[in-house]
C-alpha cells in the first residue's frame, strides 16, 4: 500500500507541476501578446512618421521646382519684352507668321 500512496502522491505532484506550468505558459502568452501589441503600435507610429516626412519632403521639392519654373518664366518674359521693344516691327511680323501657321494647322 505504501507504493500506491507514493504513486498517488507523485501523480498529485505531477498534476500540480503541470497546472503550474500551464499557468506560467498562459502568463507568458499574455506578456507576449502585450509586447506584440506595443510593437505593432510602435511600427504603425514609425511608418506614419516616415510617410509624413516623405510627404513634407516631396512638398518642399515641388515648391522648389515651381519657384524655379516661375523664375524661368519671368526671365523669358523679360527677354521677350526687351526683344519687342528693340524691334517692334520684326516682332509683329513674327507674331503674324506664327498666327498664320496656327490657323493653317487648326483647319486640318
Amino acid at each position: 500500500m505504501a507504493t500506491a500512496a507514493g504513486k498517488a502522491a507523485n501523480a498529485s505532484r505531477a498534476d500540480s507541476d503541470l497546472e503550474a506550468d500551464i499557468r506560467q505558459l498562459k502568463a507568458d502568452i499574455e506578456k507576449l501578446t502585450k509586447q506584440l501589441a506595443k510593437t505593432g503600435e510602435h511600427g504603425y507610429g514609425t511608418a506614419r512618421r516616415a510617410a509624413t516626412e516623405g510627404v513634407e519632403q516631396l512638398r518642399a521639392q515641388g515648391e522648389a521646382a515651381f519657384d524655379t519654373l516661375r523664375s524661368n518664366a519671368k526671365d523669358l518674359e523679360a527677354q521677350v519684352v526687351a526683344s519687342v521693344r528693340e524691334k517692334p516691327v520684326t516682332s509683329l511680323a513674327i507674331a503674324a507668321g506664327v498666327g498664320f501657321l496656327f490657323a493653317l494647322l487648326a483647319r486640318r
